[in-house]
């Protein structure tokens, strides 16, 4: 109950850094949404993630504590963080770091303890990576086969090779943070950055194909708006729309395909 009331807190604060007239209208909405669809646990990653996307650590930090006070351990924030370098670039990821870093010296420092968490298991010796990241990002498109190559992995191999080989098997290999948590973070990052969009279509329709309800995402979008701000928020929802239009196009065609 006070992990719970510690985190609406936090929450609450990044709402009233809102401009009034966005508040009135988000209030109820956040007291609806935030509470029932998301737990602590994902709220705070969403507000890790972005703060660290954005390079604002002021807020990373009190988000940080949140996400401890919610059940993360110490290594899956590092998990989170370490990721989140290949979609916000080094020098994000390793703010962010030695952020927590700092923070947790001073928590050991002042007694607390906090659970570390296990370590990833060793990636297997024999592991095909480029094989594995293409079934991988297959499987998070919702794919049952790995499509053809096309459009900018022709034009440049050399970054599709990248993101199989590393971000989708050496990273997603990691087993110590679940892969709708990864997705989680990773959409909470990009909304956090302009430019995006693209990107943010994939991997929210990812998060949905890891497990996340239509409900569980409009509310990722309401903590974003809360942490973020407007613009962030409405280029979410707008994303989130498309790919809720187009999940539903699908699944009509299929019924009507007898699948």
């Amino acid at each position: 109950m006070l992990k719970h009331a510690t985190l609406t807190m936090l929450l609450c604060a990044l709402l009233a850094a809102m401009p009034a007239s966005v508040q009135a209208d988000q209030t109820q909405t956040q007291g609806q949404t935030l509470t029932q669809a998301l737990s602590d646990r994902q709220k705070s990653i969403i507000v890790i993630s972005a703060f660290t996307a954005n390079g604002d650590l002021a807020r990373l930090k009190p988000a940080l504590v949140q996400g401890l006070e919610a059940g993360l351990t110490v290594n899956e924030i590092k998990e989170i963080l370490v990721q989140l370098y290949a979609y916000t670039g080094f020098p994000r990821s390793l703010n962010a770091i030695n952020t927590f870093m700092t923070l947790m010296d001073e928590r050991q420092k002042n007694g607390i303890t906090d659970e570390m968490g296990r370590e990833a298991s060793p990636m297997p010796a024999d592991l095909d990576r480029d094989q594995y990241g293409a079934e991988t990002r297959a499987k998070l498109g919702g794919r049952t086969t790995i499509p053809a190559p096309s459009g900018y992995q022709l034009f440049a191999p050399a970054i599709d090779a990248f993101l199989k080989e590393h971000l989708f098997a050496d990273i997603f290999s990691r087993d110590n943070l679940d892969w709708q948590s990864r997705e989680l973070a990773t959409i909470s990052a990009l909304a956090a950055m302009s430019g995006t969009a693209g990107q943010q279509r994939f991997h929210q329709g990812a998060a949905m194909n890891m497990g996340l309800s239509e409900a569980q995402m409009r509310a990722f979008v309401e903590v974003i708006r809360a942490g973020v701000g407007e613009e962030a928020a409405r280029v979410s929802l707008d994303v989130l729309e498309s790919v809720l239009s187009k999940r539903q196009q699908t699944g009509a065609a299929e019924k009507a395909a007898g699948r």
